[in-house]
């Protein structure tokens, strides 16, 4: 295909060598003269393992060069320019914005379908929100009929950048219309990883997710190391054996966007990590906001039950997961406990929970915080349905897809767990805590 790369910083060169090797017609675009200089001469502008060796095939072989300014377009343009942060946080969208305009006055006189293809980095709803008007404003033309336009991001890293390229996690494909997203999916045949074509905004998230979990992953094993050294432990030994659970640790076990956590070892644990932090006099930032955060998570669900105006709740899961009937710190425990203090009518059905059958630390627990939790339960999902007005779903299990999809359509229901994912059935009024 005949590709247009603008910018020539770190991705853009690292993905034109690449496109080139890969056997298209790649365009380099850079306002700095002496980036387009090095690459017409097979030199790479940065510093990348591999780089130069690529760029002096492909430049041998005809399939890549640069250029101060585009005169024509070919298949695809990709931008490559940066987007750094403004003092106040935000992205400084100039580059891309400017190249866009540019873009927009080459597609007013280019006949052939194009596809303006954006790598750079940008916050959810950008493309769409402010780039394919500029697009349309500059080409006289409309996004999806006359031109394409997509949302690719890159998950290069720096010094590894060349493999990175060529066995990525995943190919992302925003795509603003079948016909583009198929076009971009082209460029990367025979590129090793699973390919994802998704709604624009999903792929500009999904950038965002990835880094924002990579900085997590150091600030926690940094946190973890801290404590560690301050107790005389070796944290990498630590760390080592962590690593090795592939079950929980590292996995997508824990990586659903749903309620809050709660059960007898998570809130405890935390808390007791960040005691022991006071009397070592460490600051551990991190691990001392994961309670807060899930608190907040409670308050999240609690405002979308007030939000209905309706005060009849029904509540379908008491246990904290699944399959169990501990309600330690069940954050659902809590959730009624602050819907009853607030005045609303709270009925709950939980076939995991038999009152007369709790013991121990489980049955102290739910006699303090709900002292009157008896009244609450029902025996039946019917019996619970036909009295309500909203249903909060905080278990995920069979049983109440059916019932709920065979309640009352005038029903609202919260979900909490998913237990409707987009594209199923779902009830008429229908809402998800983080979806």
């Amino acid at each position: 295909m005949d590709i247009t790369v603008f910018g020539m910083g770190y991705v853009g060169s690292v993905t034109a060598a690449c496109l080139a090797r890969q056997g298209h017609k790649v365009t380099g675009i850079d306002s700095d003269p002496g980036k387009v200089e090095l690459l017409n001469a097979a030199q790479s502008p940065i510093t990348e393992p591999g780089l130069d060796e690529v760029l002096q095939a492909v430049v041998a072989s005809g399939c890549l060069h640069a250029e101060i300014q585009c005169q024509t377009l070919g298949d695809i343009s990709l931008i490559c320019v940066g987007t750094p942060s403004k003092e106040n946080g935000s992205l400084d969208l100039r580059q891309v914005v400017r190249v866009c305009e540019e873009i927009g006055r080459l597609l007013k006189t280019t006949n052939r379908y194009h596809v303006v293809n954006v790598r750079s980095t940008v916050i959810p709803g950008t493309v769409e929100g402010q780039l394919v008007s500029v697009l349309e404003n500059a080409s006289g033309k409309t996004a999806g009929t006359d031109f394409g336009v997509c949302m690719n991001p890159e998950f290069l890293r720096e010094s590894t950048a060349i493999n990175d390229f060529y066995k990525p996690p995943f190919t992302v494909i925003g795509a603003y219309d079948s016909r583009s997203g198929q076009m971009v999916a082209k460029i990367y045949e025979g590129i090793d990883a699973s390919m994802e074509i998704v709604p624009i905004r999903v792929a500009e998230t999904i950038k965002y997710a990835c880094n924002a979990f990579h900085a997590l992953k150091v600030t926690f094993a940094n946190e973890i190391g801290s404590l560690c050294k301050a107790l005389g432990v070796d944290s990498w030994q630590v760390m080592d054996i962590f690593c090795q659970d592939d079950k929980l640790n590292l996995s997508p076990y824990y990586l659903k966007p749903g309620f809050a956590f709660g059960g007898s070892c998570l809130p405890k644990d935390l808390r007791a990590i960040n005691h022991l932090a006071k009397q070592l006099d460490l600051e551990l930032p991190m691990l001392g906001s994961v309670l807060t955060s899930n608190q907040i998570q409670i308050e999240r669900a609690y405002n979308l039950v007030r939000r209905t105006g309706k005060t009849k709740i029904g509540v379908l899961g008491l246990s904290f997961k699944a399959g169990t009937d501990d309600l330690r710190e069940s954050p659902t425990v809590a959730l009624i406990e602050r819907l009853i203090g607030k005045g609303y009518h709270v009925m709950v059905y939980d076939n995991d929970v038999t009152l007369s059958e709790i013991r121990g630390r489980n049955k102290q627990f739910i006699e303090r915080t709900l002292p009157h939790i008896s009244t609450l339960m029902r025996a039946s999902l019917s019996d619970l349905t036909n009295q309500v007005e909203v249903l909060v779903i905080c278990k995920k299990q069979r049983e109440f897809e059916a019932a709920v999809l065979h309640a009352d359509p005038k029903l609202t229901v919260i979900d909490f767990v998913r237990q409707f994912p987009m594209g199923t059935n779902q009830p008429n009024s229908y809402e998800g805590i983080c979806w």
